[in-house]
């Protein structure tokens, strides 16, 4: 019951997004289900829903199609690095992604 009551603890403090949805979801299922829950799965789950891998990977796809266009060179370049950052990606992906898009 004590790894029930911390689950609920930690969803109260979760709203909107992404994180309202599983929070309303994983409420429901805790009313439901008379078996105590499983705190590491729940761990693992909360981290996956709040990671921000999902933005990494649109950040990547964005840097994929950049182009620079008639930008200037100085905002070109610190866009072009904001988004870097953003998808985590290695040097020389970023360096081969520079050359190709300018």
């Amino acid at each position: 019951m004590e790894t029930d009551n911390r689950i609920t603890a930690i969803l109260a403090c979760f709203r909107g997004d992404v994180v309202g949805i599983y929070t309303q979801r994983k409420l429901d299922k805790l009313d439901k289900e008379l078996e105590t829950q499983d705190w590491n799965e729940f761990v693992k789950k909360i981290k996956t829903t709040l990671s921000d891998k999902i933005k990494a990977v649109d950040a990547e796809w964005k840097i994929e199609s950049f182009k620079q266009g008639k930008w200037n060179i100085a905002d070109f370049i610190t866009e072009f690095k904001v988004l870097a950052m953003k998808a985590d990606i290695d040097e020389l992906h970023i360096i081969f992604l520079l050359k190709k898009n300018i």
